[in-house]
């Protein structure tokens, strides 16, 4: 979640143990050592590979491709990731409006919020005179998690899904927001339009020539999902009591996709993107006992687009759905339940423009901060992560009834989202609990699952309908273990160890005592936790792999000895490429971390990291040199969104919300002092001045 829209408001207002406790009581349990004390973490849970082995997968895949700059053909490659060592040294940190790149490295701006996917749309206009419809046609606004899929397995050809987040208003009308005086409301209806048009997914081709990538306009591929768009609503809610509205009495489909950040992907070659900051859209004036739990603001929504509810012009209450109060005798007649169909995973097929995206409720309904898949392997369930970005919320696991065929994974003529039908439709979600001595359980949350009150769920709720609508609460009845801030999810390609980013957590202290895990009153810096499944399914191991700190913080503070080179804040994105390299992209705010370097990317190789026993080390002042700071965006932005094309030379990442950037097609290019641009979200795409790959 961006620092531009995180809701710092606690709702988990349950006693469920936090970890904060559970980790303390593990800390006592265990001896440090000298000034590297998470070296003392390393206690023997992390063999590589899934089933506790001590052997290594070393044939993590790489490719050799010619040197020119057009067409690449993959050619596939071995090396041994374990042994391999990053290619770049760490660079310094930077406070300049413009992006920083180790020496042989470059990078150039593409797709920047507003530029146009289709001939028939306005160019972006410096003036912020644009229309709902130009922007319907062009790349949306914030852009967040992203993804890229290659056309015929082409390095050189392929489609960007991008999310975008939210909405700044300021930056995108010419003029301020018009409010109507006698009544206070908002009265430009077009305004109201144009923003829900910025939000959601782009999904557009870009090609690598000679001069460059480009996006491809009017590519048969590109388009738009936005806060109007339809999606179909399959899994547990779909077709239920709970998805009725007036736009679809059935309840088998929603308007709309909010708050877009995180994303994943599927085995079989679709997008995955999570609805997070979604719940401030809408307005719920007598909420619920779960609405409140959900954080539904009860005055107004973020954007008022309620104001709209009465407007002449509305068309088939497009928005009337953002309020949800019942105004009428059934749910079939208003929009009481419209918020229902949000808080999802929602799955894009990028290679089919004529389908209709799906929001898989089966993976329950919440705050989704990505999705990352574990391991498949042939005859054994799926798995999907997900943390919930907030204080004190939960992590989560899907896992499929279905056992994976690896032939699912070749579907070039199939309809994609049939086979998401099959995995993603029907399964168990389960909610983790982290224990003290270094183990952890996770918490079925069926009807049949019993609660800390000595009850089971299905006395709590009717249908799994209503649990699945309901999961924060269900999660908080099993006894769930609050965490702060749950992020991006990621896995690792060589072992399997699963890594999540806790970004932080500024109520530590208020709420909760201050403990040898956090030491600070105010949890600013944030860590990474990961953890291995065990045989079963039910329980995992799990470990701290970095904690985030001030190089110039106290030995209890900067656990892992982090220092000038290295020293980060607010681990939001994670992503592990294909070759195992894990990138940690940033989004801190207001600590001594920030006010030395502006939001950055690390990368670090986990899986090289190991001791005799084959046990995987966390980052600690030992070999925290391995741990190297790769890039740093431009002042005010926040990190987010790497991919790779298969032939690992080009990465995508996306600079969000940068208070003065890009000044020029070049991303490197410091915008002048003095000059204040109309500032721009978009994407960098970074290659090698050689042509070899990134990061090795």
């Amino acid at each position: 979640m961006s620092k531009a829209t995180f809701d710092n408001r606690r709702h988990n207002r349950t006693a469920n143990t936090e970890f904060a406790q559970i980790l303390q009581k593990r800390l006592k349990r265990r001896t440090f050592l000298s000034a590297g004390a998470a070296a003392a973490f390393s206690n023997g849970f992390f063999l590589a590979g899934c089933g506790g082995s001590t052997s290594v997968d070393s044939s993590a895949r790489v490719t050799v491709v010619e040197s020119d700059n057009a067409a690449r053909p993959v050619e596939p490659a071995v090396v041994d990731i374990t042994h391999s060592e990053l290619g770049f040294d760490s660079i310094p940190g930077s406070l300049a409006d413009g992006v920083s790149l180790p020496p042989g490295y470059s990078g150039r701006v593409l797709a920047p919020w507003g530029d146009p996917l289709f001939s028939d749309s306005r160019p972006w206009q410096d003036d912020g005179s644009n229309t709902a419809r130009d922007q319907a046609l062009s790349v949306g606004m914030q852009h967040d998690g992203m993804k890229f899929f290659p056309v015929d397995g082409n390095s050189a050809d392929g489609l960007l899904c991008v999310n975008h987040e939210y909405v700044d208003p300021w930056r995108l009308h010419a003029d301020r927001i018009s409010i109507d005086s006698a009544t206070g409301h908002r009265d430009d209806i077009d305004q109201a339009r144009k923003e829900i048009n910025c939000v959601g997914v782009s999904v557009f081709r870009v090609s690598r020539e000679r001069g460059g990538w480009k996006v491809i306009p009017d590519d048969s591929l590109n388009r738009r999902y936005t806060a109007a768009t339809e999606f179909r609503l399959a899994g547990p809610l779909a077709l239920s009591e709970y998805a009725v509205t007036r736009y679809s009495p059935q309840g088998s489909h929603v308007r709309g996709t909010l708050g877009n950040c995180g994303n994943g992907s599927t085995p079989w070659g679709t997008y995955l993107t999570c609805e997070e900051h979604w719940p401030a859209f809408f307005v719920s004036k007598e909420p619920t006992a779960d609405q409140i739990r959900m954080g539904f603001p009860n005055q107004e929504s973020k954007h008022n687009w309620e104001d709209f509810s009465e407007h002449a012009d509305q068309l088939d209450g497009e928005f009337a759905r953002f309020s949800l109060a019942a105004h009428a005798d059934s749910a079939q007649l208003d929009y009481r339940n419209e918020a229902n169909g949000f808080g999802y995973v929602v799955e894009i097929d990028p290679y089919s423009a004529s389908g209709v995206a799906v929001k898989r409720t089966a993976l329950g309904r919440f705050r989704h901060e990505g999705c990352a898949y574990g391991l498949p392997e042939e005859g054994k369930p799926l798995v999907f992560y997900s943390g919930h970005d907030g204080v004190f919320e939960y992590v989560y696991k899907f896992v499929s009834h279905a056992v994976w065929d690896p032939s699912d994974a070749q579907v070039e003529s199939v309809d994609r989202l049939t086979v998401g039908d099959k995995y993603m439709d029907h399964g168990t979600l389960y909610v983790a609990r982290f224990d003290e001595d270094g183990t952890g359980i996770w918490l079925p949350l069926t009807l049949e699952s019993e609660t800390t009150r000595g009850t089971i769920l299905g006395e709590h709720f009717s249908t799994d309908a209503d649990l699945i609508v309901n999961t924060l609460t269900a999660a908080d009845l099993v006894g769930a273990t609050p965490m702060d801030r749950p992020e991006w999810t990621a896995v690792d390609p060589v072992t399997g160890s699963v890594y999540l980013t806790l970004t932080g957590n500024h109520r530590r202290g208020e709420d909760t005592p201050i403990d040898s895990a956090n030491p600070r009153a105010n949890n600013e810096y944030g860590h990474i936790i990961r953890w291995e499944e065990v045989a079963g399914g039910h329980s995992f191991k799990w470990d701290i792999f970095v904690y985030g700190a001030s190089a110039n913080d106290s030995v209890e503070v900067n656990r892992s000895g982090l220092t000038l080179e290295n020293q980060f804040s607010g681990p939001d994105g994670l992503v592990f490429d294909e070759r195992g390299i894990l990138w940690i992209q940033t989004d801190s705010s207001g600590d001594a971390v920030a006010e030395q370097t502006n939001d950055q990317i690390l990368a670090v190789i986990p899986s090289a990291n190991r001791d005799a026993q084959g046990n995987q080390d966390p980052v600690a002042d030992v070999n925290n040199s391995e741990l190297r700071r790769f890039m740093v965006g431009p002042g005010g932005c926040e990190i987010t969104g790497v991919t790779f094309t298969p032939d690992s030379r080009t990465m995508f990442v996306n600079v969000q919300h940068p208070s003065n950037w890009p000044y020029s097609e070049n991303a490197s290019e410091i915008t002048p002092e003095g000059l204040q641009l109309r500032a721009r979200s978009a994407t960098v795409v970074i290659e090698r001045d050689n042509g070899e790959q990134i990061g090795l």
